[in-house]
Order: structure tokens, then sequence, then C-alpha cells
């Protein structure tokens, strides 16, 4: 990222809502600059709060014109779309921003100076693109370093993918922060990257160098911190995504894990064949058992210490009988540090600081 102190607009025609703005989000309710207004015309003029849940006070606007009344530096690509390509939609209002000088984060696969039209708007403009999937080009394969010795590392994995892995680290860094801890997040994907800042998006990289990549992210975290909360991706239950999954289990070696869920997930995200999620107690055992290959001497296998659960699309009643039941069949303390919020976070951490402390 080159700015320093950026005003943030988010890009998101035609699908900010929960489903499709997974990036607009978690910008919204994290980052730590400025959102100045949110682009979709099919929702304008609302609130971001109405449609997302979070982010009150943030206008959605209707057209890049609006939204450079806010004065912003960046425009970032809020939204996911098929195959990860640039929608049709968005090529003009990119090309205006980049010719009026904007920088550009895209999170998508699709690069946005391999588009002639748009890189011509660059060079007319000098609007920068910061490519958040861009991985480094002198990855190592992994499995050939470990974190400073004192630094703990804990990885988010989930039932499936989409269950709220970068949140649940999010919420476990400020609630170890809260107890007086030194911290620090390793973002993983285009999300994370883009709100703190660095990263590297884990499912771009080649297949043979996830885990040197997640080694050496974690591993240059834990030089500064104690704790080193690593943001999860896909799930090894997942047929299109276990190999990234099990890429970064393996390099950021995990001392502990935290088993996020959805509770409304029944099935595969995405898959055809309906294929059924696992039992959350069954998961557990999957990543422990999965977290042994890369036992070594002197690393204790990893072992799921809490289960985080997201049950924002149920009511009030259901969603304290949901982690009344994940705790009754993990063995394990259970909250969504969402809907909870800081009492949630903080039960989490708990467990994670209690775990650490039982393997000393």
């Amino acid at each position: 990222m080159t700015q320093t102190s950026p005003r943030v607009a988010i890009l998101a025609e035609g699908l900010f809502a929960h489903e499709t703005a997974k990036t607009a989000i978690g910008a919204l309710r994290y980052a730590p600059y400025p959102v100045v207004c949110v682009i979709d015309s099919t929702r304008a003029p609302s609130d971001a709060a109405e449609h997302v849940g979070t982010g009150a006070g943030v206008p959605v606007v209707a057209t890049l014109a609006e939204a450079l009344e806010r004065e912003p530096t960046v425009l970032l690509i809020g939204t996911a779309s098929a195959g990860g390509r640039l929608p049709d939609a968005y090529r003009p209002i990119l090309a205006e921003a980049l010719s009026r000088g904007l920088e550009v984060w895209n999170g998508l696969h699709e690069r946005v100076l391999a588009d002639p039209a748009l890189a011509a708007a660059a060079a007319r403009g000098g609007g920068r693109v910061w490519e958040l999937r861009e991985p480094p080009a002198d990855l190592p394969v992994g499995g050939n370093r470990r974190p400073r010795e004192g630094a703990k590392v804990v990885l988010t994995v989930g039932t499936d993918a989409a269950v709220g892995k970068m949140t649940v680290a999010l919420e476990i860094v400020a609630a170890l922060r809260r107890a007086g801890e030194r911290v620090a997040f390793v973002a993983t994907g285009q999300t994370g990257i883009a709100i703190a800042g660095s990263g590297i998006a884990v499912d771009a990289v080649v297949a043979d160098f996830i885990a040197g990549a997640a080694e050496r992210i974690v591993c240059d975290a834990a030089d500064e911190a104690d704790w080193v909360i690593v943001e999860g991706q896909g799930s090894l239950m997942h047929p299109g995504f276990s190999g990234v999954t099990l890429g970064l289990l393996h390099g950021s070696a995990p001392h502990a894990m935290v088993l996020c869920h959805d509770t409304m997930r029944h099935t595969v995200k995405g898959n055809e064949f309906g294929l059924p999620l696992r039992a959350v107690e069954e998961c557990v055992g999957i990543y422990e058992a999965a977290a042994t290959w890369r036992h070594s001497p002197g690393h204790p296998p990893a072992r799921v210490v809490a289960i985080a659960l997201n049950t924002s699309r149920t009511s009030e009643e259901l969603a304290r009988a949901s982690l009344a039941e994940a705790a009754h069949r993990s063995g394990l303390p259970a909250a969504d540090p969402v809907r909870e919020g800081a009492a949630g976070a903080d039960r989490l951490a708990a467990a994670i600081l209690a775990a650490a402390g039982a393997s000393r």
C-alpha cells in the first residue's frame, strides 16, 4: 500500500449486500482509515448499515462524481465476482478514477492494468493500482523456518469457506490487546490485506509456495509480537479450497486453532452436489489430525481451543442455543464475537491464553 493515510471510497456497484460485498463489509467494520462512501447506484441514496449491518453514517452514493465530492484518495473494489473477473460495469468507473489520479485497490483475480483501456487511463491521470492478490516473486518452499521462541501462533480455521475467519481473527486481536498482550494480525486474503496494509493472499500463490508464504509472514510478525493471529482461508472440508487451507495450516504451524462455523450453513458453499457440512466436533478432529503432520520435536501438535460461531442470521434465542450446543458437543468454549461483542471475543481470548498456559 502506498497511501499513508488514505481516504477510501468503496466500489460495490450492484453488489452491495452481505453475500457479495465481503471486502466492503470488512473495510467498513475494521479499517483503520476513513471510508468516505460506498458507490452503488442500485442502493443510493442510503446509509451503508441499512444493507450490510455495519458502516453506520457512511453514505451510499450513485456515481463516482458524487464520491469525488467527499475527496477520496483511494477507490477500493469491495465485491467478489464469478471467476474473480472485473465486472464490465466497473470498468468505466475505474477508468475515470484512474484518469483523475485516484489509487485503485483491487482484490479480484483479474489485474486492473491488464485491461488496455484501464492502463491508458492510469497513464493519463497518474492513478496507481495496488493489486491485493499479487504475491511476492521470491517465496520459498515451507518447512524451514520457525517463529521466534516464545511467540505463539493462532490460526482461525473453518467448517466451510466464508464463515467469518478473518472477522474472528480481528476480534481476537482486539481482545488480546484489551488483555494487555503484544499481538499482531497476519492477513492472508485480499480483505485482510486491505485492512491491515500488508500480508500475502495465499490463494494467489503457486501451490508449492503456499506454506512458504505463510511461514514468512508469520515468522516476520513473530519477531515483533508475542501473539500472532493468522487469518484462515477456505476449509479442509471444502473440495475446491482445501489445498490452500492445508498449505496455510502447515506453513503457519500454529500452536492453537479457533474453529469458525456459520450456524445457518448446512451444505458446502458453492458445491453443486449439496455436499453436507461435517459436524463441528468432527471438524475439530480433522484439523487437529492435519496439524500433526507438521509436528516436530519442540513443537507440540496444535489443538482447537475454542469454537467461534457466526449466528448473524438467527434469532437471539436460537443463537444462545447454538452456542450451548457447540460448547457441549465439542467440549470447548464457544462464542460469537460479533453478536456478543467484546464479551464473546474476550471468551475466545481467554480460551487461547488458558491453552497456552497449560502447554507450558
